[in-house]
């Protein structure tokens, strides 16, 4: 459960956090702590998807939303381990929408937010690892995260993003969202469905998040832009349809996607 409690109330984004966890003690208790913490901040992890929304691509075999849970579970086990406070956007397979993952976010001070998912297209060659952010002082923390995570993995490095998917640009903290390699790469899924790999992963995150005050700032491919000529494209295109605008209309929660992965809502 985000943030504390205000004399009797819960805010709203507790509440929300509440339906969705089931008020997780281990989110409680992160949430009382918080504000009293020192030195070390508080990470809240994002694992993408859940519940009836599996991730990927029609038809891909692995769910995404598993991968990015068991991730996100891991790493929480090797920060607390090393003294920070977590807050879990989803602990379990549910799902949680996007303005209430950005909201207990958020609920945060001296925190930051990462967003775990796995990326896939319908082009089996494709794979790597890449990392987004969208507010500047996410740099560094997108630079220290991804410069470990490519180089503890044997996937490809496709560098440093620059795109204001959903979660990053509405969050008021540094938050980044690492794709930690392709599930429709055959390579790269055999990889991701080893609990070594996925424990790799973590611990490659936790040391990005602990050195993100020490590692250079990457340069970066700004693709800002061209995410939002697609979001006022697919507007014009969505008053242009009467007959099917229900269908059309993205849910608040939704990750939609365009190119290989397009997390925009």
């Amino acid at each position: 459960m985000p943030k504390k409690f205000c004399g009797l109330r819960l805010s709203v984004a507790s509440l929300m956090v509440a339906l969705v966890t089931g008020g997780s003690s281990y989110s409680a208790r992160a949430s009382r702590t918080s504000e009293s913490s020192g030195s070390l901040a508080t990470v809240v992890i994002d694992a993408g998807h859940g519940g009836h929304d599996r991730g990927g691509i029609p038809g891909q075999r692995i769910a995404e939303k598993d991968m990015t849970l068991d991730v996100a579970q891991r790493l929480r086990s090797v920060l607390s381990a090393s003294g920070y406070r977590v807050v879990m956007t989803r602990d379990s397979d549910v799902f949680v929408p996007l303005p209430t993952r950005v909201a207990i976010a958020n609920s945060y001070r001296n925190a930051i937010f990462v967003c775990i998912h796995f990326n896939a297209t319908q082009r089996r060659g494709a794979g790597g690892i890449e990392t987004y952010f969208y507010s500047r002082d996410s740099l560094p923390l997108a630079s220290a995260i991804h410069s470990y995570v490519v180089g503890g993995a044997p996937s490809s490095n496709r560098g440093v993003r620059r795109r204001g998917f959903y979660v990053l640009r509405k969050t008021s903290i540094p938050a980044v969202l690492v794709e930690c390699g392709f599930l429709t790469n055959p390579t790269e899924a055999a990889y991701a469905q080893t609990a070594s790999y996925r424990q790799k992963l973590a611990e490659e995150i936790a040391a990005g998040v602990r050195g993100r005050n020490s590692v250079a700032s990457a340069s970066y491919i700004d693709q800002s832009k061209v995410a939002k000529s697609e979001r006022h494209s697919s507007k014009r295109s969505h008053k242009k349809s009467t007959r099917k605008k229900k269908s059309l209309s993205k849910p608040s929660g939704s990750e939609a996607r365009s190119g290989s992965i397009d997390r925009e809502a």
